[in-house]
């Protein structure tokens, strides 16, 4: 080819490039464009930081301690992971519903907010190997006797944010799921006697109690099915070397007693380990 004419044409396709430059860019995570380099972990070590998003208002999970900071045991988690990885965590916090899209079109590079694993959510995402293990009790009023088992929520009016397994959960046994932002409304509702009954962590439920001793609540019944807490991450060949690298470190914070002492800091037990 005639040297100018390459000149004209190596300059024209960095004019496209830079025009297009405004287009590609992102304020979230690694993945903004996924496909760059094709390894999301390449790319988040290159860049000093892993974006993790989470919800922020789940305590013990996540949540704003008294002086406004973020804390949890998914925080300390994903701190621990960041550290594993040689990088820094940048927590992004939002909604349920908006986190899984971000997550989706690589606006985070991972999401860490006590995800329970279910069969629907394999198919959408990549999971890490677990780190957390959930038992989902069915909170009601004191004085509310109608729900002893899992079966009576046929027909029962409860409150969850939507997508959770909670949700589902709900939505298997008959109820009727009214959609809500976070655990603090739905006992909100529940105590306005705007719904019979709520669905979530027994973790969370007694991390509530502990703050609020004398709210009118109690566990009605118990889900009888144990759920695994993982990590998600989206589905692709890019993530691959990422989603080996956290199993790794989830393996080594295990071994070294971290996780559990992590879970028994926040919770009160130890439930990163199945039976416990």
């Amino acid at each position: 080819m005639n040297f100018k004419r390459f000149a004209a044409a190596v300059s024209a396709a960095a004019v496209v490039c830079l025009l297009a430059l405004p287009a590609c860019s992102g304020n979230g995570g690694s993945g903004d464009n996924p496909g760059a380099s094709g390894d999301l972990l390449a790319q988040i070590q290159s860049k000093g930081e892993i974006t993790i998003a989470l919800e922020g208002t789940w305590a013990p999970w996540g949540y704003h301690d008294e002086n406004n900071q973020l804390v949890g045991y998914d925080v300390e988690i994903g701190q621990a992971i960041a550290d594993k990885l040689g990088v820094t965590a940048n927590f992004v916090e939002g909604e349920w519903s908006g986190l899984l899209a971000g997550l989706e079109v690589g606006r985070y590079d991972i999401m860490i907010n006590g995800m329970d694993v279910d069969e629907g959510r394999r198919e959408k995402y990549d999971f890490s190997t677990p780190y957390a293990y959930n038992r989902t009790v069915v909170i009601t009023r004191a004085d509310d006797d109608s729900i002893q088992a899992m079966e009576d929520l046929d027909g029962k009016i409860t409150a969850n944010t939507l997508q959770s397994t909670y949700e589902a959960v709900g939505v298997k046994y008959g109820a009727t799921v009214t959609p809500v932002d976070d655990f603090i409304q739905t006992i909100e509702l529940l105590t306005d006697h705007r719904i019979d009954a709520t669905l979530n962590a027994e973790v969370s439920y007694y991390d509530y109690l502990k703050a609020h001793p004398d709210a009118p609540i109690k566990i009605a019944c118990t889900d009888p099915d144990v759920t695994q807490v993982a990590i998600p991450l989206r589905k692709g060949e890019e993530t691959k070397t990422l989603r080996e690298a956290i199993d790794q470190a989830l393996a080594e914070l295990s071994q070294d007693g971290v996780l559990s002492q992590l879970s028994e800091k926040y919770f009160g037990m130890d439930i990163s380990r199945e039976g416990n």
